[in-house]
C-alpha cells in the first residue's frame, strides 16, 4: 500500500492509466458517471490536468500565464501516449526536490505544491472509478487511495457541487463500505 504522498500519486496515475489502456475502440464515446462527458472526454480532461502539473510546479508559471495551453483535445490521435506522457512528466515535476514544499498559484490562489498534489491524486482516484464504470472495467479503488481520498475531500465536499465539477454530496447508508461513502461525497452512485 502507499504510504507518501508521492507513492499514492503514482499509483492514482498508474490506476488511471491502466483504464486508459484498457478502453477499447469502440468505448470513446461511451458515457461515463460524469454526465458531461464521454470517454474520451473524461480522459481528455484527467490527461489536461497533467499538463498543467509542470509549468505551475516546475517553472513557477500561473494559470493566467498559461491561459488556454491546455484547453481542448490534448490527446490527439493516441491518447494512451498523450495520457502516457503527461502522466509521467506530472509525477516527475511533483517529485523533483522541493516541489511539495513549493508555492504553486492555481485558479482559487495559492497553495503548497503538497495540496495540490493531495488533491488531483484524489481527483484521479474518483476519475479512475468514473472510467472504470465507463467501459465497464473493475471499478474497486484500493483501500489505501480510497481513505486518502476521503480526507482529501471531505472538508471541501460540500463546496466540490457549487463549483459545477461535482454533483451534491450524496446519503450513503450507516455502515457503507469506504468507496461508497468516497463517491457519495463527490455525488456518486456506488
Amino acid at each position: 500500500m502507499p504510504e507518501t504522498l508521492l507513492e499514492q500519486h503514482a499509483e492514482a496515475l498508474r490506476l488511471f492509466g491502466e483504464r486508459v489502456r484498457a478502453v477499447t475502440g469502440d468505448q470513446w464515446d461511451a458515457p461515463t458517471p460524469c454526465a458531461e462527458w464521454n470517454v474520451r472526454e473524461l480522459v481528455n480532461h484527467v490527461t489536461g490536468e497533467q499538463l498543467w502539473i509542470p509549468p505551475l510546479v516546475t517553472e513557477g508559471r500561473t494559470v493566467e500565464e498559461l491561459g488556454d495551453a491546455f484547453s481542448g483535445d490534448v490527446l490527439g490521435d493516441d491518447p494512451v501516449a498523450a495520457w502516457d506522457r503527461a502522466s509521467a512528466a506530472a509525477h516527475a515535476a511533483f517529485a523533483a526536490s522541493g516541489a511539495l514544499d513549493r508555492t504553486v498559484r492555481l485558479s482559487y490562489g495559492p497553495a503548497l505544491g503538497s495540496a495540490y498534489c493531495s488533491e488531483l491524486t484524489a481527483d484521479c482516484v474518483v476519475h479512475t472509478w468514473d472510467l472504470a464504470r465507463g467501459i465497464g472495467a473493475d471499478d474497486r479503488l484500493p483501500d489505501g487511495l480510497v481513505e486518502f481520498s476521503i480526507k482529501e475531500v471531505m472538508p471541501y465536499a460540500d463546496g466540490l457541487a457549487a463549483s459545477g465539477m461535482y454533483a451534491a454530496p450524496l446519503e450513503v447508508p450507516a455502515g457503507a463500505n469506504a468507496q461508497t461513502r468516497l463517491l457519495g461525497l463527490v455525488g456518486r452512485k456506488g
